[in-house]
């Protein structure tokens, strides 16, 4: 074994080279605690167990390796390959839990998030959708009628923006932009709220996270699971009581589609089949 680096040192610790690295040799069968180095004892067995992990490491594909940190758990920023490309992608009631690696990435971009939504009487309340919980996310929800969006940044602080007037009665689509102010990662940016392409709120985010929402809170439709990401929300009340017939997800700047075309929809994805 060889310890490239102090887990618990964060930070710009400066790592040295893999090549300085320092190799130790223990006997596992014995010494399962790792208190006696052999690795001056038995230097030819070293240098065959160090052989050998080379040629594992570059049959599985671990070389060349990256000792760098929370960029790596972002693929765009760590520069490998990802399970989700393109730049819309469309979720139906029921969906949740579904992974940081099954979604688009919205970290570090601008983002569009639309629903087509029924609700009945213009007092609905509950999560149309959702990204990570308490600890770092974003939802587009409603409180008292009104429609909301929030981003939740690190659990530390919390940006909401909300609409002016409730959702109307009926079937309608809500929509929350944010467009990324840019510069660099973790930024903030301007959220505005849509009834049907007519805008009825706005907010700030004062930044964002770059790298990762949460490790086991991934997106959810109509409801919240693990915890909220809104500070005014519960899980306990968080399913939503209207109608949610499609919600998508596009990354990217506005194009000015504040209201998606019923057909055109319905066109993309048998396009996608």
């Amino acid at each position: 074994m060889t310890k490239h680096r102090t887990p618990w040192l964060l930070g710009k610790t400066e790592l040295p080279a893999f090549d300085d690295d320092v190799w130790e040799l223990y006997d596992g069968s014995t010494d399962y605690s790792q208190a006696h180095d052999l690795s001056k004892e038995k230097p030819e067995q070293l240098h065959e167990l160090q052989r050998l992990w080379l040629i594992e490491a570059t049959k599985y594909n671990v070389i060349p390796l990256d000792d760098r940190t929370a960029e790596r758990v972002n693929p765009e920023i760590a520069g490998r390959p990802q399970l989700i490309r393109g730049d819309t992608q469309v979720f139906y009631p029921g969906m949740t839990n579904l992974s940081e690696n099954s979604v688009l990435n919205v970290k570090n971009k601008s983002f569009s998030v639309t629903a087509e939504v029924v609700v009945a009487n213009g007092d609905a309340n509950g999560t149309i959708i959702a990204q990570g919980g308490a600890i770092g996310g974003w939802s587009l929800y409603t409180k008292e009628g009104k429609a909301k969006f929030a981003y939740n940044l690190l659990g530390i602080q919390a940006f909401t923006a909300e609409a002016g007037e409730p959702v109307p009665a009926g079937k309608h689509q809500v929509r929350a932009e944010f467009a990324y102010a840019g510069g660099g990662y973790a930024k903030g940016g301007t959220v505005s709220l849509y009834y049907d392409g007519d805008k009825v709120g706005e907010g700030q985010v004062g930044a964002t996270q770059p790298f990762i929402f949460s490790a086991d809170e991934g997106v959810e439709v109509g409801c919240e699971r693990g915890t909220a990401v809104a500070p005014d929300c519960d899980v306990e009340s968080s399913a939503f009581t209207g109608e949610i017939n499609w919600v998508e997800l596009k990354v990217g700047e506005d194009d000015h589609s504040h209201l998606l075309d019923p057909e055109e929809h319905i066109n993309m994805l048998m396009g996608r089949q």
